[in-house]
């Protein structure tokens, strides 16, 4: 009997639920009406073209399509790990994109701090509005401004070598210097924008937090490290797992643009590997094997980066 009531309970709560659900739905159609475009696009553009992804398992061949060439019995895979360019880009890509995890990841958590003190809104303004503006402009275009600043024969830089009585050093063709150019470019170019959605959760936090603070006689340092700090940490923590789930991603378009055969020994990534392999060698079936495998890490990351996180505090994607 009381199984009976338990199980008419649950049904009749069913019920409200997906009556409740539809009133909203109807109520804010137009919003859904316009979040069906960019779900339409995201499915055209990032779901239908994962059915090419078999041919990471095939012989393709563009004359007998993708279903009529024959299967491989993942030969594309042994390959790749026998082969010494492909592990030479893995080993690259893992440098640089932890190197870039440790230090171009924290830089814009530490300018949106910095920003959240300056006291007049005019410096504030301008400041903002410098560091914001490489984010807008592509690697193109900025990687031809690196390339002239660091060029041994009209680079401002080896201009101020030569004047105090040093000869040109030619950077970008430098297996020591192209890695820290990296870094220091990737900083410049994305620390402002990156800082936005800090100071957003910043501008969030409760006032009277900072008043207490103020009444103890805390000061300005004291209040960032205890309250600015832990207040933004779990946007801090969100943002770190989907960092680790593109650790395979260390800048495809800023190394393509910047790096040449000299320092490929250090900056040739898996990115650029399939970029050469795919369309210049035309090798797609290996390439997209080699993609394969790079988002299948991706995706263990991030779900070993938030179960890891799950397991030690409340936050984490889901």
């Amino acid at each position: 009997m009381k199984k009976n009531i338990t199980a008419n309970v649950a049904s009749v709560n069913l019920k409200d639920k997906r009556k409740s659900t539809w009133v909203q739905i109807k109520r804010m159609k137009l919003l859904y009406f316009m979040l069906l475009f960019p779900v339409i696009m995201m499915f055209i553009f990032n779901y239908l073209p994962m059915y090419g992804v078999i041919i990471a398992f095939k012989d393709f061949s563009p004359g007998l399509g993708i279903w009529g060439s024959p299967w491989n019995d993942f030969a594309h895979f042994e390959r790749m790990f026998s082969d010494f360019l492909f592990i030479r880009a893995l080993k690259n890509t893992i440098v640089i994109s932890f190197l870039k995890i440790f230090i171009a990841f924290p830089a814009p958590i530490i300018f949106a701090i910095l920003l959240n003190e300056i006291r007049s809104p005019k410096f504030l303004k301008v400041t903002q509005s410098i560091s914001y503006l490489p984010h807008f402009m592509s690697w193109v275009i900025l990687s031809a401004m690196i390339i002239e600043i660091f060029s041994p024969q009209r680079g401002i830089v080896n201009f101020i070598i030569t004047v105090f009585g040093g000869d040109p050093v030619n950077f970008l063709a430098s297996k020591v210097f192209f890695i820290p150019i990296l870094l220091i470019t990737d900083v410049w170019k994305e620390i402002g924008y990156g800082a936005i959605i800090y100071l957003a959760a910043i501008a969030s936090i409760d006032t009277e937090m900072y008043e207490a603070a103020d009444m103890d006689g805390a000061s300005r340092f004291r209040k960032m490290i205890h309250i600015t700090l832990p207040s933004i940490m779990p946007m801090v923590i969100i943002l770190f797992i989907l960092r680790l789930g593109g650790i395979l991603n260390a800048g495809f378009d800023q190394i393509l643009n910047l790096y040449n055969p000299l320092v490929y020994e250090v900056a040739d990534i898996i990115d650029t590997y399939v970029y050469r392999s795919g369309l210049e060698q035309f090798q797609f079936d290996y390439a997209t094997a080699v993609g394969l495998f790079k988002n299948v890490i991706g995706i263990i990351f991030i779900l070993g980066a938030n179960a890891i996180i799950r397991r030690r505090s409340e936050h984490g994607i889901w």
